[in-house]
This record gives structure tokens, sequence and C-alpha cells, in this order.
């Protein structure tokens, strides 16, 4: 489908030098703070804390935790972003809920039930949608589409960095996972305050309110966009199936894989997202800015996927130590290109300039939600089958989200 006057990409267009040169490291500050907290909590303080109330039902509560906690973001993620728009501004709502995520990690890491863990996490999630749905739409809000592949390299770049601090500062905490989770919340709130001091902000015009039921069938309408809908769909079965296995990937280094001696599982998972950051980084920089110089995007998305589904194979036919390096290498390769050109791709199809908050906040879901519905997805195929099943399942869900990136038509 061809872009349309309408189209995000046909609001302001600044001189790219000029407006994205300081931009850029403001969104990749603000960008690696949101994957410091989502996967430090996610991969090492919620797992430890869980296991910490529960040793015997870890799993299954794990599981519980992040199904309660998913159907949760799912529905606040486009209202974050539908409040955003109506407003007129990002900044404050990125500054407030940075600032609120530290109140949210403080009750979390206070929580001393299954029940209050999921409830404090769902605050958490509802804070931090806050500041991902606002900061998400600086991009199609303030940067030219010639430079789209650049900015979403500087967003991408945030998840191997943020991830590999959020993970090294959560296992340095393992044993105070309290003082972890303060540590992270502080960190978003820091980035947050650096990011609006330094982001000038560009007022729209607000938007009056709309009823409640008109406001559901936008939320819905977009889906109906065929270009939007494949690229949702594609985004929500890659990062599914990337979650399902890094957000267990404690307990899989705990029950299922041989370490070396004198090798705790936590100091392995510090281990090995060093490593995947590493290649995340480079394909990362490497893919945003060839997808710009080519002007391809479903070509760089559909192959990483594609690699992403093969290197969640390698443990199946390697579970070892040695294994799990490589895997960490080549799926960190695939996952960091994945995430900067397919950023690009989604900014391309969105219908309408005025409603972009609320739409990348749709699209959100297939990026958020997944993180936090892994869990309970992959508890499940644990419980039935143990965890080579969980990686198959994971190669899978990557396979059908390369396919799900061929049917769009507006964007080569």
């Amino acid at each position: 489908m061809a872009l349309s006057p309408t189209r995000t990409d046909a609001g302001p267009d600044p001189a790219p030098g000029r407006t994205t040169r300081g931009l850029l490291p403001l969104l990749f500050t603000g960008n690696a703070a949101m994957y410091a907290l989502y996967l430090g909590v996610g991969s090492v303080l919620l797992p430890l804390q869980v296991e910490h109330i529960d040793p015997a039902h870890k799993v299954a509560n794990l599981g519980l935790v992040g199904g309660v906690a998913a159907i949760f973001a799912t529905f606040f993620n486009p209202f974050a972003g539908a409040l955003s728009d109506r407003s007129g501004r990002r900044n404050p709502w990125i500054l407030g809920g940075g600032l609120a995520a530290v109140a949210a990690m403080a009750l979390l890491g206070g929580a001393d039930t299954v029940l209050l863990v999921a409830i404090a996490w769902c605050l958490g999630q509802a804070v931090m949608n806050f500041y991902q749905s606002a900061l998400t739409s600086v991009v199609p809000d303030r940067v030219p589409p010639q430079r789209r592949g650049a900015a979403s390299a500087a967003v991408g770049l945030g998840l191997p960095v943020g991830s590999t601090v959020g993970v090294v500062t959560a296992s340095a905490f393992s044993d105070h996972y309290r003082t972890g989770y303060l540590v992270l919340g502080a960190l978003v709130a820091v980035a947050a305050a650096v990011f609006t001091a330094g982001a000038r902000e560009q007022r729209m015009p607000a938007k009056a309110p709309a009823p409640l039921r008109e406001q559901a069938a936008a939320f819905l309408g977009v889906l109906r966009e065929p270009d939007f809908r494949w690229a949702f769909i594609g985004r929500w079965l890659l990062v599914l199936g990337y979650f399902a296995v890094v957000g267990y990937q404690l307990y899989i280094l705990q029950d299922h894989i041989a370490l070396p001696a004198g090798l705790e599982p936590s100091e392995a998972v510090a281990i090995l997202t060093p490593v995947s950051a590493v290649t995340m980084a480079l394909s990362t920089v490497v893919g945003g800015v060839l997808s710009d110089r080519l002007d391809r995007r479903k070509l760089f998305v559909g192959l990483s996927a594609a690699l992403s589904g093969l290197a969640l194979l390698i443990p199946v036919f390697s579970p070892t130590w040695a294994g799990m390096l490589v895997f960490a290498a080549v799926n960190g390769l695939a996952f960091g290109c994945f995430m900067a050109v397919d950023t690009a791709l989604v900014t391309m199809v969105l219908p309408r300039a005025e409603d972009a908050a609320r739409d990348m906040g749709v699209l959100n879901i297939a990026n958020a939600g997944p993180q936090i519905l892994a869990p309970f997805v992959a508890s499940a195929v644990v419980g039935l089958g143990g965890y080579t099943p969980l990686f198959v399942l994971g190669a899978v869900l990557a396979l059908l989200g390369a396919l799900a990136v061929r049917p769009i038509k507006g964007v080569r």
C-alpha cells in the first residue's frame, strides 16, 4: 500500500542533520534505561524473587505472574499512548513515567507473596507504558523518513546496552533483589530527566476526548490496515519466541545446562548477556544504516527473523555451555537487526500522523505484551516437555515472524 499524505512521514519535515544529531543519543539513553529495567527485572530479579517465595512451584508461579501482567499490559499500553496523543505532549509523560518507576520498583521489591508480586508488576508495567508509549512516538514525531533507519538504530542500540546493564546490575544484587529493583527504577528516572531536559518538546494540537466506544474502535481500527497488521503480527511472533527463552534463561541454566565448575547460574546470565549485546549492537547499527542506504526494510526484517529462528535451534542440538554461548552470539546478531529495521518499517506504515502515539502504543502490545506473556507460555511448555521443546517453540515462532513481513506492500 502506497504511503498517503496523511501518514506519519507527512508531518513536519525538519532538517535531518540539525534535528536528529542531538536527538539520537537521547533516544539511545532513554531506551537503554527502559530495557535495563525490563531485562534486569524479567531475566533475573523477578525469577529470583518468585523462587525465594516458593521454590517448589517457581516455574508455574513465574508463568502466573507473567500471564496476569500480560493481560494488563496488553490493554494499558495503547491507552497510555492515546493519553499522550490527546495532550499533544510527549516529554511530561516520559518524565512522569520515569519518576514513577522508582516507586513502582520499591513496591515490587517489598512484595512477599505471589499475588502481591503480580499486582506490583502490573503497576510497574503501567508506569513504564506511559514512559514507553511517549518515548516510542518521538521517532515518527520528530525524525524525517530518510533518517528513520539511523534513528531506529539508536533506539535499537538501547536493547543490547540496556539489557547488559540491567542483567549485570540485577545479577550484582542477586542476594539483595530489593536494592536491585530500586537501582533499575532510578536508572529510568535519571534517563527520563536527561531526555526531557535535552530534547526540545514539539507541541502538537491537543485532541478533544473521544467517547470510550470510539476510542476502542480506533484501537482496533489501526489493525484493519493490512500493512500495520502484518507488521504487528511479525513483531509479536518474533518477540514472543525470543523472550520465552530469554525470560527463562536463569532456570534453563539452573536445571538444563551443565555449567562449568564454579560458575553460578546468575553469573552465567551475566556472561551470556554481554556476548549477545556485542553482536546485537553490531547488527543494530549495520542493519539500520544499510536499510537507509538501500531503502530496503522487508529484506532485513525477514532475514534477521529467520536467523533468530535458526539460532534458537542451536541449544536443541548442543545443550551445553558452549552451545549457549554460540546461541547468545547468533541470536543477538539476528534480534538486533530485526528490532532496528522493523522499527523503521513500522513508522512508515502508521495510518495517521496525529495518532502516532496511540498507534505505536498498539504496536507496543506486540513488543511489551509478549515479553510479559512469555513466562506464562514457557511455563506451560516446560511443564509438559521440558526446556528442549521451549527452544523449538521459540524457533517456530521466529520463523513464522519472518514470513509475516512478506504481505506488507507499502514498504520495500
